[in-house]
Order: C-alpha cells, then structure tokens, then sequence
C-alpha cells in the first residue's frame, strides 16, 4: 500500500528522488483564463438570436441538446434574419421552418445491433469502433469544435468527446491493446488547452466557459504506465498549462477569511489556495435551455443568476445533479456548488502539483529542479488543508466544505470519500476508517452507491456509475481492503453482464439497490453505448481474469532522478 503516493491504484508514478521542499506556493509562467470564442465558431445560443429561444422552449425538440447539434444549411446570421422577418406570418410553422433550415444529429450508435451469443468483453470490443469519430474537419456551421485526431464518444445523445469520461474509457482502450487510441486522445485534449486554454466540458462550443474533473494528469500516468514512463514527458507543458487554469486568479485573493475568484478559494488568512468548481457564465446551458429557463423562471431576478451560475458548476463537476450539491435535495433551486470546496476535486489537483513534480524532477533540464521543489510543496500543502477541512474523525469520513464557514457538509455523505483513498491523500487511520463506513453503508447488491439520499436526481440513490465504482474499488483496495474491493468489483461486474444478456446494451449508470430496474432520474432518459461503462468493465474484468501483479519498471534521466511506474 503506498498511502500519500500521487498515482493511485492504477500505474502510480511516483518521485523517488530526495528533494527539499521550501516554496510556499506553486508558480508557473503561465496563466490561462478563459479565452475568448475564436471568430467564425458556430454557437447556436449567440448567433441564432430570438430563434434559439423560440425552439428550445417550443417543445419540437424533447431534449435541448438535440437543437444545438443541429447543422445549419446556410449561414445562421440568414437563417435569424429570415426568422425575424417570417416569424409574425399567417400560417407561419416555426417547426417546418427549423426542419427546412437545419441538419439533425443522430444518436451515436444508432442501428448497430447487439449479438448477444458474444461475451460482454467481445461486445465492447466490437463497440469501439462504432464510437470512435474520425478526425475532424473545421465547419463553420457546427457547434463541434474539431479535433486533429480520432477519439472516443461516450454514445446516444453525446456525440462529442467528454472530458472525465475520457479516463475511464481510456482504461477500456488499454485492456484492449489500444493505446494508439489514448495517445489520439490525449493529443487532442493537448490541443484543446493550446488553443482555448483549457480542457472543455466536450468539444462544443457552448462547453467552453467551463470544464470537468481534471483527469488529464491521471490520463497521462496511464498511458506513461502502459507504454514507457518517457511517454509522458511531451504533456508537461499541457499539464502545467491545465494546471495554471484551475489556479487562475490566486495571486489576487486577498489575505481574509473566506475569499474566492473563479476556481481558487483562500479559506483562511495565509491559509494554501484550494479549488471549487465554477463557470464564467451565469444563464441558461444552451443544451438544456428549456429546463434550466423553466426552473430560473420560478426564481426572483436577484437569485435566477446564482441559480444559473450553479447549474452550470454543477455540470463542470460532472454530477449533475446531486443532493451532493443542494441545501434541499428535494429542491434543485437550493444548488450551493459554488460555495463548496469538493473533496474529490481538491484530490485531483493534488495529483496534478504531485505529477508535474516528478516529470519536472525526471526530465532533468535547467531550473525543473526548482519548478518541481515548488509543486510538490504545493501539492503537500493542499493534503494537508484538504484532510484538515474536509476530513471528520468523529464519523470516520471525508466530505465536501462551505468554504465560507469552514463548515463540513456531514449530512450528505457521498462516494467523492473515495477519492482522497484512490490518489493516496489519506492517512491509513482515514483510509481504513472511510473504507469501513464505505462497506457499511454504501456496498449494494450490485456495487457502490453513489449516495444515501433518493431525490430523483440520477447522481443519487439508487444509481451507482462506473467512474465512482472505479475510484471507490482501487480506492480501499489500496488502503488494505482487497476483499471489499473485489466483493465490489464482482457485484458490479455481475450487474453489467446481466444487464448485457437481457437488454444487449451497456448504460451510463444502472440501479445498484433493485437490480431488475433499469437506472432512471435526471434530464434525459439513461443512455446506452457507453464509453466509460465499457472502458471500466473490461478492466475490472481484465483485473479479475489476471489479478493483480505489480511489476515496476524504473526510468532514469541524465540528472539522476528516477520514475517508478508500477500497475
């Protein structure tokens, strides 16, 4: 077990070289806010005027996303124009106007059958390729913002790549012997952060004010483990650049209590910088403009752009939604997720500092010895404020924080706990701790659960999702606890295949308490291809089929630093 390591269960990487750690904060020489949207990119919201909001609220379309996928057969500045000159006409159909004028996206996957006489593993196999998407190619009339190479849609309605999604599936692609497809992957997630100066939501225009857990370093550490630990060296500069994005704004926190910009959060006076998730716009999501409109109309003006301001951080986290992120779970106008410090998201930039500190250390040049000092310091200093804020000894459990008050949300125990266990911040006391309360109460007939509060929304009870299994299996596996973790893994693995024999699909998310129910709540009806289901499955399969050997392989640079990269 290695507790405070960087890299979690799956191919940590970890520094192995003596340093001294003496800076207080981490510095990079780069800054990256939001970017401006490049002329000539389609956004559906913007360019399409009174006529965007005409259809999203008309209910031609039975999910939002549907229009703002849609092509356009001329220029949208022609198509507003005609709309506004037509509109007002007898006899004026605004749903054959939209059906003459736009090109409608289909779901991904649609009309591939399943033989269901082959295993699951061979099924996603065979799925691959029908959710990978060529390279792309600039149209000025799409809300896709193309990428130079392939990569991997997770199916159904979401056509575009997706930022944490991408992980998991990643370790699909692995276990089939495809890391040509993650290193396309991570190429063009190397793009995004060189071109708009981050890693968006997904690859469409109206994602890029906000973004998603930050996986990329754990992204990089998996392909550098599964190839060659040099394999990682060319992403450092994208990692520091990532990094520099989450970090926007912390040198201008004042010294009080309780001040925040963006993504950073100074909790007390002197105190480390920690990160909450955020968007730089506060109205409706274009791609669920009907709802979001419908709920902020509910709302006095003075709260509808807090309201809108928190939907949309919520979606950056990735659980949306959640009665992780509401005072009321029974009431989603109570969102408070930007007045939260996440524990899973302060765990993940944790391992970020750790990652670039030891490429930095491994590649050796001139002043990376420096730069790797400072991100190790950094990385050391939001342990311990993250274990100090967010951890609770007397029920043993991690939680998210009003950074506010300093207040832990211990009402609403979820399986982000997991998180400071899978990338190694917690102490053993903590890990066995969490990973008991863990067992206790979250282990269901068939998985984890994602929390312990049914409010209808689909990151609730009963759902439980591949991400969150994976995190929460490798988590207490590597506090000591393989047999909770395999007893998990093999509960959800026996979901998936039964699953699988009776429907012929793989899902999104799937029922953990009755396992004859099919997953529900949220926005959209649960979707069938699916990226990360099918990239945890075949390694949780592949895991069972080959149990756990750790072979290390060690690296040296010419400076003498040494990488150990162990499964």
């Amino acid at each position: 077990m290695e507790v405070g390591g960087g890299w979690g269960g799956w191919g940590r990487l970890l520094l192995a070289v003596s340093v001294a750690c003496t800076a207080t904060t981490c510095t990079t020489s780069k800054t990256s806010p939001n970017l401006p949207q490049p002329p000539g990119r389609y956004d559906p919201a913007h360019d399409l005027g009174q006529l965007f909001h005409d259809v999203q609220l008309s209910g031609i379309f039975a999910d939002s996303k549907t229009f703002v996928d849609a092509r356009p057969l001329v220029a949208p500045a022609d198509i507003a124009a005609c709309y506004a000159a037509g509109r007002t006409a007898a006899g004026f159909s605004l749903q054959a106007f939209v059906a003459q004028r736009f090109e409608l996206p289909r779901p991904v996957g649609e009309g591939f059958h399943t033989d269901t006489s082959q295993t699951m593993e061979a099924h996603i196999r065979a799925l691959w390729p029908i959710l990978t998407r060529r390279p792309d190619t600039v149209d000025a009339r799409s809300s896709l913002i193309p990428l130079p190479n392939p990569y991997v849609v997770p199916g159904g309605r979401f056509r575009e790549v997706y930022y944490w999604d991408s992980y998991f599936t990643m370790l699909g692609l692995i276990a089939s012997g495809r890391t040509d497809l993650v290193k396309s992957m991570l190429d063009n997630f190397a793009h995004l952060i060189g071109t708009v100066g981050h890693i968006p939501n997904g690859n469409r225009t109206y994602y890029l004010s906000r973004s998603q857990p930050p996986f990329f370093a754990a992204m990089v550490g998996r392909f550098a483990q599964a190839t060659d630990t040099a394999q990682a060296l060319p992403y450092l500069d994208a990692l520091e650049a990532e990094h520099a994005f989450w970090m926007n704004g912390a040198d201008s926190l004042a010294p009080g209590r309780g001040q925040a910009y963006r993504r950073v959060v100074r909790l007390r006076e002197g105190g480390p910088i920690l990160n909450r998730y955020w968007d730089d716009r506060s109205d409706p999501r274009p791609e669920s403009y009907r709802p979001d409109y419908e709920v902020g109309q509910t709302l006095g003006a003075e709260r509808r752009e807090g309201f809108y301001r928190n939907v949309r951080a919520t979606a950056e986290s990735g659980w949306d939604f959640s009665s992780r992120w509401m005072r009321d779970p029974k009431d989603l106008r109570t969102l408070e997720t930007t007045d939260l410090l996440p524990v899973d998201l302060n765990s993940l930039l944790y391992h970020a500092e750790r990652t670039i500190a030891a490429l930095r250390a491994f590649r050796g040049r001139a002043g990376d010895a420096d730069v790797a000092r400072q991100f190790a310091q950094a990385a050391e200093d939001r342990r311990r404020a993250l274990l100090a804020a967010a951890y609770d000894p007397a029920s043993g459990f991690f939680y998210d924080v009003r950074w506010r008050t300093g207040q832990r949300v211990t009402d609403r125990p979820t399986l982000a706990a997991a998180s400071p266990l899978y990338f190694g911040l917690a102490t053993p006391e903590q890990g066995r701790a969490v990973a008991a309360r863990l067992e206790r109460e979250f282990l269901k007939p068939g998985g984890f659960v994602t929390t312990l509060i049914a409010s209808g929304q689909q990151w609730d009870a009963p759902n439980g999702w591949p991400p969150l299994e994976w995190l929460t299996i490798e988590g207490v596996r590597r506090y000591g606890r393989a047999h909770l973790a395999d007893a998990a893994r093999d509960r959800w693995l026996g979901l998936n295949r039964r699953t699988y024999r009776a429907t012929g699909k793989m899902t999104e998310k799937y029922d953990v308490v009755d396992l004859q129910r099919r997953a529900g709540g949220g926005e959209y009806p649960t979707q069938d291809g699916f990226g990360w289901t099918n990239g945890v499955a075949l390694a949780l399969a592949a895991q069972k089929a080959e149990g756990p050997h750790p072979v290390s392989r060690v690296r040296s640079s010419a400076a003498g630093a040494r990488f150990v990269v162990t499964p």
